[in-house]
């Protein structure tokens, strides 16, 4: 009961909100850390001056990055993301022809040929075997 009347209901509001706060300044400043590594127009020593901005003077450092290249570093994310959105794609493109389309087409045809009386059950069978396998 102590605790209720030594820390009132707005210290406790005044604390979460600076931690919260503090959790996103430190999500910030390595959001701006990670895109000054992945921007490719930047050169070493620019990345260099840069970093060294952002580490010496952090709260000045972050705010002028974010004021010079907040724009470019949102195309960058918008860009990142469409590289793997279209990796993904490519990938599920290419596992979803190879494993369901081709195996059930050599499938039927197989059926087929044995229909037609080509090939005999046990060529069959073995050739199934081998195609799922």
């Amino acid at each position: 009961m102590q605790l209720a009347t030594d820390y009132p209901v707005l210290n406790l509001f005044w604390t979460m909100l600076m931690f919260f706060l503090w959790i996103l300044w430190f999500f910030l400043l390595f959001k701006i850390i990670l895109d000054i590594f992945r921007d490719d127009d930047l050169s070493g020593w620019g990345k260099a001056g840069w970093l060294i901005f952002v580490i010496l003077l952090p709260f000045l450092g972050v705010f002028v990055y974010l004021i010079a290249r907040g724009k470019s570093m949102g195309q960058r994310d918008m860009q990142q993301m469409q590289e793997q959105q279209s990796a993904m794609d490519s990938y599920i493109r290419k596992t979803a022809g190879s494993a369901g389309g081709s195996t059930t087409e050599e499938l039927a045809r197989l059926a087929e040929l044995k229909q037609q009386g080509h090939i005999s059950e046990e060529e069959f069978l073995k050739a199934k075997a081998k195609i799922l396998a």
